[in-house]
């Protein structure tokens, strides 16, 4: 049983600013909720499950001393973001920031500059999972990384990918990366430049690269096209996926 005030209280976690407030947000489902009781289970404030969810995992939930409330499938549905919840849900604590620093040298990352759609900005976070990238980088514009529909998205991966949100003048003052590549269409061809490790900027879905950052690009890539096709563009996930593809594949592989 969940109390009136209490839905309330959970309801507002669906908006940004409740969040932001309370430094509190939302991880719905079986699977991202399992995932984080066994890596993450300090940032785990309360959890809100129905009977099947309870009985099948209460030893998870006792051997990492989750405090959980039973309750109905239909007061789940009057808490959660989704159209169809499943089973649990669990009120979690922002993440600590930490530290920003990043070795350049080495190894590749991203920089997405005013992205914006939830859905791109979640698969660009479990893509980045995918391939290893362990930090990205963000303009303090781009889309929030504890919106509901950016946590379903990452399908876990938001507990691995550590997000950062700056300035691009700030990432390079603290990391100083030497290449600046930026997904840009008149770059040169992203199969036939020799790749190494630094920065890639990708650009808001609509308006691309912000001038400014455009301004910092030293190395800029486009992804070429079929010469008969006649598809404009791709948008920010499949364009970051592919490149960050050919990245993995020239530096790490």
């Amino acid at each position: 049983m969940i109390s009136k005030n209490r839905v309330k209280q959970i309801q507002f976690l669906h908006q940004k600013k409740f969040r932001e407030q309370n430094k509190l947000f939302l991880a719905e489902g079986i699977k991202t909720v399992k995932e984080l009781i066994a890596s993450r289970p300090e940032v785990i404030e309360e959890l809100f499950a129905t009977v099947d969810f309870i009985k099948e995992n209460e030893p998870l939930l006792k051997k990492n001393r989750i405090g959980f409330s039973e309750i109905s499938e239909k007061e789940l549905g009057q808490i959660s973001s989704q159209t169809t919840p499943n089973q649990v849900l669990a009120v979690c604590r922002f993440f600590e920031e930490g530290d920003y620093s990043f070795d350049f040298e080495k190894n590749f990352s991203l920089y997405l500059d005013d992205i914006r759609d939830p859905g791109n900005f979640g698969t660009i976070i479990r893509m980045a999972d995918w391939f290893g990238i362990s930090t990205i980088f963000c303009s303090p514009s781009s889309c929030e990384l504890y919106n509901n529909k950016v946590i379903q998205a990452t399908m876990g991966a938001f507990m691995r990918v550590k997000v950062v949100y700056l300035p691009l003048n700030e990432v390079m003052d603290k990391n100083k990366p030497a290449k600046i590549y930026g997904a840009v269409l008149n770059g040169k061809n992203l199969f036939k430049e020799k790749l190494e490790p630094g920065l890639i900027l990708i650009g808001n879905e609509a308006n691309g690269i912000n001038k400014e950052n455009l301004e910092l690009i030293n190395a800029p890539l486009t992804i070429p096209s079929h010469s008969n096709n006649g598809t404009e563009s791709l948008n920010a996930a499949m364009a970051t996926s592919i490149i960050v593809s050919e990245f993995f594949r020239q530096i790490c592989v």
